[in-house]
């Protein structure tokens, strides 16, 4: 996935009881209105992040001429993470206005299909030949909590350190530099600090602005590489109390009261994920930043092509934070493009669905954007393999990931996150008090009787 939302959750949450009845609730063989079709498909587009948009327009004129009397619409919603969220849950609360096909979030499909947003596609790829090409965790990433299946995976993710290999050098770092625990990145951003003046030494997403970036790219990084690495949720009870979620707040804290990541105004900026991948690290001026296996992808080809990339970055795992239990950590995620279920015309939206996840467009997707392939007919080819030197390492990475719990109260579990760590970099709260806050708003959303104290 690439990462991304902390979501108009006040938008989503109110629009959940009065979608929710116009959910299908059967395995999607809705009648298909016949006569001249128009579909409309709604996804996210960004300076940073514009491969979805070349692989949707490519494909719209391929499947209208195969098509005829069918015409693709296409509504690129140029936003970052939450305003994405909050014009697409817009677009979604009328009739008139919802998307027939939809670029979704995996860890949004609980949520977004007990709201009534999506079809339940599962007639229509029981006759898909190509159904047998995903492996089943891709499979299982697009099912809602009744077990049916609301989207088709696009491909995966992992999350690790980059590091400007350059500024290293000057900084008489290792350009090998492999950290074992959080000390040691800390250590290496002090160096930068003082080696190399006028370079933000480290970037970690704080945000509310930014979404799920600061959530999955930021915090769960730093909270499932604590303990016993069980993160947020144990099974069905969501934690409490925890020490790791304060200590990955201090984390935060360190960074931030020592100057060691961006200025407040770049950090809480919701355009920092741009901001990170198309000017401060082709531009020198970042040297280390906790992110997505995505992030070559733009620099490899597009408005941001950066010929040096290769030559420049490295690649570190995240430590845990002692370097014990595995010794890396890592989270994932994945996108998905799923039916409205508000669409006249199922069968021909899932065609569309179909035809931009053939094997031929995966595979320019998932080199283009970086994504682990999710089709094992990509994920085995040799054009896949060797387009992209970075794709080894962050594979690599599957061994030690972690997966969001994919609820449908995530999301605003998700935001009561970002709003705790924005209030330690802030120096609005300490830690302790952020953590505390944070467990009193958990348990106010799932219930008392889904908590358990992590002690």
């Amino acid at each position: 996935m690439r990462v991304r939302t902390g979501l108009a959750l006040g938008t989503v949450g109110a629009l959940v009881v009065t979608l929710a009845a116009c959910s299908s609730g059967d395995g999607g063989s809705k009648a298909e209105d016949t006569g001249p079709r128009t579909i409309t498909v709604a996804y996210q587009k960004t300076a940073a992040f514009h491969q979805l948009d070349d692989l949707l327009q490519k494909v719209k004129p391929e499947f209208e001429k195969a098509n005829p009397g069918v015409t693709v619409k296409l509504e690129p919603i140029e936003a970052e993470e939450d305003q994405y969220y909050t014009k697409l849950a817009l677009m979604n609360g009328s009739k008139s206005t919802a998307p027939d096909v939809i670029y979704e979030d995996t860890f949004q499909v609980m949520s977004d299909a007990a709201a009534g947003y999506l079809l339940p596609i599962d007639d229509y790829v029981k006759k898909w030949a190509d159904w047998d090409q995903f492996q089943d965790a891709a499979k299982e990433a697009g099912l809602g909590v009744d077990g049916k299946t609301y989207g088709v995976s696009m491909g995966t993710d992992t999350r690790g350190i980059y590091f400007n290999k350059k500024i290293f050098a000057k900084a008489g770092l290792p350009t090998d530099w492999q950290p074992k625990s959080w000390d040691d990145i800390l250590a290496a951003a002090r160096t930068v600090k003082q080696k190399v003046p006028g370079v933000i030494p480290l970037n970690i997403y704080a945000g509310k602005a930014g979404g799920e970036q600061t959530t999955m790219q930021g915090f769960e990084m730093l909270d499932y590489g604590t303990g016993d690495g069980k993160g947020l949720h144990d099974g069905d009870k969501w934690l409490t109390g925890s020490k790791g979620f304060t200590d990955s707040l201090n984390f935060y804290k360190t960074v931030y009261s020592e100057k060691l990541g961006p200025s407040l105004d770049v950090a809480l900026d919701a355009s920092v994920g741009s901001k990170v991948s198309t000017e401060l690290f082709p531009k020198g001026k970042l040297a280390m930043g906790i992110d997505g296996s995505w992030q070559p992808g733009g620099w490899i080809s597009g408005d941001n092509k950066w010929p040096d990339w290769e030559k420049t970055m490295g690649y570190a795992a995240m430590p845990t934070q002692d370097g014990g239990g595995a010794g890396t950590t890592s989270m994932s995620g994945g996108w998905l493009l799923s039916v409205g279920a508000h669409t006249k015309h199922p069968q021909t939206a899932f065609d569309f669905v179909a035809d931009a996840l053939n094997k031929d467009n995966s595979l320019t997707y998932d080199t283009t954007n970086s994504q682990i392939a999710v089709r094992k007919d990509v994920a085995a080819d040799p054009e896949y393999l060797s387009y992209n030197p970075s794709f080894k390492f962050f594979s690599g990475l599957v061994a030690t990931t972690h997966f969001r719990p994919a609820t449908p109260d995530y999301s605003q579990i998700s935001s009561n996150i970002q709003v705790a760590v924005e209030s330690v970099v802030t120096g609005q709260a300490s830690p302790e008090d952020a953590a505390k806050k944070y467990d009193d708003e958990l348990t106010k959303i799932v219930g008392k009787n889904a908590v358990e104290s992590a002690g």
